[in-house]
């Protein structure tokens, strides 16, 4: 199986596929609205993420509430940002700090 990057008009999604036509039916699967704008197979095993250019230092853990808050929200960043700002009362930095850490740490 090759690793796809799928770009949707929303999100963009990293997933294992046997065939560029299956990680399309993933992607319509899981965001049936959205429209795929594009699929890219990755040339190696890994997808990078640049904590430094989210803005993130240092080590962190995975947060139980932010990983909810990104469920809850089907992946829609700014939606689980309110979330999060709603559940734990926090300002909106703090909360997209939270969001984006535990998106770059794969939730």
């Amino acid at each position: 199986m090759a690793l796809y990057e799928i770009e949707t008009s929303a999100h963009i999604m990293v997933g294992w596929a046997e065939t560029r036509e299956k990680a399309e039916a993933i992607a319509k699967e899981n965001y049936p609205e959205e429209d795929i704008l594009r699929v890219t197979q990755r040339p190696r095993d890994l997808w990078v993420i640049s904590k430094r250019l989210l803005g993130i230092e240092g080590s962190s853990d995975p947060c139980d509430t932010a990983r909810d808050c990104l469920a809850r929200a089907a992946g829609d960043k700014l939606h689980a940002i309110r979330l999060y700002m709603l559940d734990t009362g926090v300002d909106l930095h703090e909360a997209q700090k939270a969001i984006e850490t535990n998106m770059s740490l794969g939730w």
